[in-house]
């Protein structure tokens, strides 16, 4: 699956942020632009991990899979 990633220098900090548009607070920082990239990707796949909650005993959990 493949995501967007935009990537913003800012001159207060001196680093980089970084955000994935498709996933609303989802962001992360780096360095570097290199550095922000690969945060960000960690960032993704920790916001795409499954929480582990418990459903409530009516509800049902299904898995899906998505591919663009």
């Amino acid at each position: 699956m493949k995501f967007r990633i935009v990537v913003e220098y800012d001159p207060v900090t001196k680093s980089y942020g970084a955000y994935c548009p498709e996933l609303p607070g989802c962001c992360s920082a780096g360095d570097t632009e290199e550095e922000a990239l690969e945060n960000a990707k960690e960032a993704i796949a920790l916001y795409l991990e499954p929480s582990g909650k418990e459903n409530n005993k009516k509800g049902k959990v299904f898995e899906v899979e998505v591919s663009v």
